[in-house]
């Protein structure tokens, strides 16, 4: 197995790295990213096990640093942290010349990335991925936010980190529900782009050792890495990643993010899944495949909730055109409809329900 690996995101002047392999946090010069301090953002489970790590070796390196600790979980995703930190920030002295070290999962770093894009009109930041979900998605793409009642990352930034550095040596601590989370990601990349990925889940969710994991952050970044390098904003082809989210997104608002948003993608992706197969586009087989691979894996494929709820959230949605929800639809493992720009479907409310009906 090779000891690292990079994947370039090409955004031009905001180009940046993906680095994936073991050891690599604690190889890295962070002094070359042209800072004089750091502040470590990371949560209450994540401190415990490398953020005094991470200040010592930044110390090594003759960098000062401090860390801020939000407590662990969605909950902490929201514009009153965002200003609890940043006044600790200024209180502390942190200035346009500081870094700011994403070390977390996808709450920590989605926050971080935020915080980084409105501190001073805007500082250096880095994303340290701590979960599986956030090393094959959240971390990559430079999508930042905060939550709301009203939804999940309603308020937020495109801002670009300078690099993204998947260590795997960290998902060694990480509980059995967590690599499940991240494994919700990864169907919804073979479904969406890549059949040999969703062939190698299928072939191996059952005996994720350090080798296979490393393939599949790998084989995901280089999937995000182009699709956000053609569509860094969401203007075209990058809303295809949305696939599971926005039945999912709604899940989580409903149940005030007491399901994981693995949970919550992979009951997305089962009923707009359905959705697809009630428009004619995604077949039996390929539906009951994605769902066997949900079910296998250990991922809810059944949701209970109020179904005039989920329909009323989903009209808040980002991608809704006036007040009408709209999916990705899959057609077939590995690709989507849509062609152009246009890669999002409304769906009639009498399909929508059926889909969110069925068992």
């Amino acid at each position: 197995m090779k000891n690292s690996v990079e994947i370039i995101v090409n955004l031009g002047e905001n180009s940046y790295p993906i680095k994936i392999g073991k050891g690599l946090v604690f190889a890295e010069k962070f002094k070359e990213f042209g800072c004089d301090r750091c502040a470590i953002i990371t949560d209450s489970v994540v401190e415990k096990f490398y953020a005094k790590d991470l200040e010592e070796k930044l110390k090594q390196e003759g960098l000062s640093s401090k860390i801020f600790r939000i407590p662990a979980g969605e909950k902490s995703k929201t514009f009153k942290t965002v200003i609890a930190l940043g006044r600790e920030m200024i209180k502390s002295g942190f200035n346009r010349n500081s870094l700011i070290i994403a070390l977390g999962g996808g709450v920590v770093g989605d926050l971080a990335g935020f915080l980084a894009s409105i501190y001073e009109r805007g500082i250096k930041f880095v994303q340290i991925p701590t979960t599986l979900l956030a090393q094959v998605d959240s971390s990559i793409g430079g999508k930042t936010g905060v939550d709301t009642p009203e939804g999940k990352n309603l308020f937020g930034a495109f801002y670009q980190p300078l690099a993204v550095i998947a260590d795997i040596d960290f998902l060694a601590t990480l509980p059995k529900k967590e690599i499940k989370n991240g494994l919700a990601e990864l169907i919804k990349y073979g479904m969406i782009k890549d059949a040999q990925l969703f062939e190698f889940l299928q072939n191996n969710y059952a005996r994720l050792g350090e080798k296979e994991l490393t393939e599949i952050v790998e084989m995901a970044a280089k999937i995000k890495a182009a699709i956000v390098s053609e569509d860094e904003k969401e203007a075209g082809n990058r809303i295809i990643l949305n696939y599971g989210h926005t039945i999912g997104h709604a899940i989580e608002t409903i149940e005030k993010y007491k399901i994981s948003h693995g949970e919550a993608v992979a009951l997305g992706m089962f009923y707009e899944g359905k959705i697809s197969h009630l428009l004619g586009f995604l077949s039996a087989d390929d539906l009951k495949k994605q769902n066997e691979l949900i079910r296998l894996i250990g991922l809810p494929i059944n949701y209970s909730g109020n179904t005039g709820k989920l329909i009323e959230i989903m009209r808040h949605d980002k991608k809704a055109q006036a007040g009408s929800p709209r999916f990705v639809l899959p057609v077939k493992i590995g690709a989507v409809k849509g062609t152009g720009e246009q890669f999002v479907f409304a769906v009639e409310e009498s399909i929508l329900k059926k889909a969110l009906e069925s068992k």
